[in-house]
């Protein structure tokens, strides 16, 4: 018998019959947006979900799952997360990427779903147990002007949240860049990419006046956080962050393009401000300069886009040695799957920061049952084995694919600009 693949089980060194993958299926369904999610079966009926969503290339990691990984994983033992990844990683010869990571971030967040479930635990348990009793999150607060704003930031502040991030429509501009339309803020909400106008100056005369605006009604006594969205050159980002240090800014997140690492190095010599960057990010080796140099104070990638528990830990352990902290991404382009790892291993990790937490529709949770729980300003892992999360094949087939892009940003010229 082959001893790597088959239905059969063979048996480990004290003579147990050992599980082995079986089946594993890939689903793509919209409830409200669009995911992609692996769910694998063991030979003893054990079930792991992982999230395979990146948002707009969503059925490219569905194929790539499809018609590439699942194959390789069929008779494998499920037990062997570390061995499995590597062999992902490392067999395909073409390396990273965010297809290629997010397709082995859905198989091994599966994997460690599978174990916790073998073993009777939640995920966390395995990473070490807690480290802290919550997960402090942040939520969007956005207006179309300044007072609407206003308003939001105090519906977040009384629905218990610490931490809020501030966004306003640039006057006159014409873009919603980071402005909810809806009950939840959803940026990848058209068929085809919103192109929307983007002014850099006025960006820079205004987004300070609204930031300053915020803690001048609501205080010092909540975390506050603005997103760039990779719109400034590092000088600009550099005028910025000084612009708005009496603020006192949690962060402010993405300033600059990351391609080059180094331009971070000019932005610290200007602001005290701290740094937030890394949710495109897909490996450790994309933040392995800006972490070492201390050049950002948080790093933001995700378990789902950078290739699972597994290698997302990596990240984290490496950034802890060099007092960086984390601040994963969190949008709505993460399904509850990756919220719940994401959860599980914010609460282990001793150089945790925050968690964005955006929250999903209602047609979401129709699909996903999540244990997450959300409560005085944090959120809380489910103590059930695994991670926590169900799948309900027949409520997604409600929901058929439906293809959302995020908008793309025009200078006032008509050139293409950062999203």
């Amino acid at each position: 018998m082959d001893r790597h693949r088959g239905s059969d089980r063979h048996r480990g060194s004290g003579g147990a019959p050992v599980s082995k993958i079986e089946r594993a299926e890939v689903f793509v369904a919209s409830p409200g947006r669009t995911f992609v999610t692996l769910r694998i079966t063991t030979t003893d009926g054990v079930t792991g979900l992982g999230d395979a969503t990146l948002n707009g290339r969503e059925l490219a990691v569905a194929s790539y799952l499809r018609d590439h990984l699942v194959p390789l994983l069929i008779g494998k033992d499920p037990a062997r997360i570390e061995d499995m990844w590597q062999f992902l990683y490392r067999g395909a010869y073409w390396r990273r990427g965010p297809v290629t990571m997010t397709a082995i971030a859905a198989v091994d967040t599966a994997l460690w779903d599978i174990k916790g479930k073998t073993a009777g635990l939640p995920v966390y348990e395995l990473l070490g147990g807690r480290s802290r009793d919550g997960v402090l999150v942040y939520s969007h607060a956005s207006g179309t002007d300044v007072p609407s704003l206003l308003d939001d930031v105090e519906r977040y502040l009384e629905l218990g949240y610490r931490a809020v991030r501030a966004q306003a429509a640039v006057p006159e501009v014409g873009g919603t860049y980071g402005i909810r339309k809806g009950k939840v803020y959803e940026p990848a909400a058209t068929e085809l990419p919103d192109e929307q106008p983007w002014d850099t100056e006025a960006y820079l005369g205004f987004a300070p006046t609204y930031l300053e605006a915020v803690r001048e009604r609501f205080g010092f006594g909540f975390h506050l956080l603005h997103d760039i969205h990779h719109r400034l050159s590092p000088i600009e980002a550099a005028r910025f962050g000084r612009s708005v240090e009496a603020c006192r800014l949690f962060w402010m997140e993405d300033p600059t393009p990351a391609e080059n690492q180094e331009a971070f190095r000019l932005i610290r010599r200007h602001t005290t401000t701290p740094i937030a960057v890394g949710e495109v990010f897909n490996s450790i080796w994309d933040a392995q300069h800006l972490i070492t140099e201390q050049l950002i104070d948080y790093i933001r990638t995700t378990v789902v886009h950078a290739g699972g528990i597994t290698h997302l830990r990596r990240i984290f352990d490496l950034a802890a040695l060099y007092h960086v902290r984390t601040g994963s991404h969190g949008a709505t382009d993460l399904s509850p799957v990756s919220m719940a790892a994401a959860v599980h291993l914010d609460i282990a990790v001793p150089n945790f920061g925050i968690q964005e937490y955006m929250g999903h529709p209602d047609e979401t949770g129709e699909v996903f049952r999540s244990g997450v729980a959300f409560a005085d300003g944090m959120l809380h892992p489910s103590d059930e084995p695994g991670l926590g999360v169900e799948y309900d094949e027949k409520a997604a087939e409600r929901f058929p694919y439906q293809r959302r892009y995020l908008p793309v940003a025009r200078r006032l010229d008509g050139s293409v600009h950062d999203w």
